[in-house]
């Protein structure tokens, strides 16, 4: 669906359980999160991952390397609940043994530019718990800056992060 210099990233299917279940559910990974995935809710977040495909022609696609085909975790558009706004949220999850290597930048980026190529978003949007560092600083590897801290129903802190059509533009015509 989506090609980077380093990674495709595809829509999901199920057979790519087993790789993204080892993903969301490490501790280390998913210590931002309220808890790890089990086994059921790698399966619910897959069938979600496919609902969203049907429903909106986009979700979180699975994102492989290309040199090897190997899954190293996920990256795409949603609807998320964002301070009770109902908002377009670029995410990513990167599989450990691959975090400081520059592929969540890569996948986040392209999202971007697919989002705002093939929707009529007028702002694309990133939310993270307060306390994740590697989520914001990506965030902001991509143009989006801080537009909002919050605090979810269950007390956590997160910030929202952003970028509008406009500053997209002026960043691609920055970097041409």
């Amino acid at each position: 669906m989506i090609e980077t210099e380093r990674l495709l990233l595809r829509e999901y299917t199920m057979d790519d359980f087993a790789a993204l279940h080892e993903i969301i559910s490490d501790p280390e990974t998913m210590k931002h999160y309220p808890q790890p995935y089990n086994e059921n809710g790698t399966r619910r977040w897959l069938t979600w991952s496919l609902d969203n495909y049907a429903k909106y022609g986009f979700g979180l696609w699975a994102a492989v390397r290309k040199d090897t085909g190997e899954f190293i975790g996920d990256c795409g558009l949603t609807l998320q609940n964002i301070d009770g706004e109902t908002l377009p949220e670029i995410g990513y999850h990167i599989h450990k043994k691959y975090w400081r290597q520059g592929f969540a930048k890569e996948a986040a980026g392209a999202v971007r530019d697919w989002a705002f190529q093939n929707t009529a978003y007028d702002t694309l949007y990133s939310y993270m718990n307060r306390t994740n560092i590697a989520s914001y600083s990506t965030a902001r590897s991509i143009g989006m800056h801080r537009v909002k801290e919050f605090t979810d129903p269950k007390g956590i802190a997160h910030y929202a992060y952003a970028i509008s059509r406009e500053e997209w533009r002026q960043l691609k015509a920055e970097t041409k």
